[in-house]
């Protein structure tokens, strides 16, 4: 057997969990990871392309977009 599998195995056994549930959550957290990572590049293109790469920079476009929410 693969040192991988007996790996599984050994953290299943420890965790009391079966293989099968150990791997779903290894795959759900791979794709919440691979989601997030594709998420913060367009944030850093996007960020890039307005001139916005700062939390001062974020808010002062909220203030302006919701004062003029209010005039309207």
């Amino acid at each position: 057997m693969p040192d991988f599998l007996r790996e599984v195995e050994k953290v299943a056994k420890e965790e009391n969990r079966t293989k099968s549930e150990l791997i779903r959550e290894t795959l759900r957290r791979y794709i919440e990871d691979r989601e997030w990572k594709k998420l913060t590049r367009y944030a850093r293109k996007k960020s890039a392309e307005t001139g916005i790469n700062t939390e001062e920079g974020i808010q002062r476009i909220v203030d302006e977009f919701r004062g003029e929410q209010s005039n309207a």
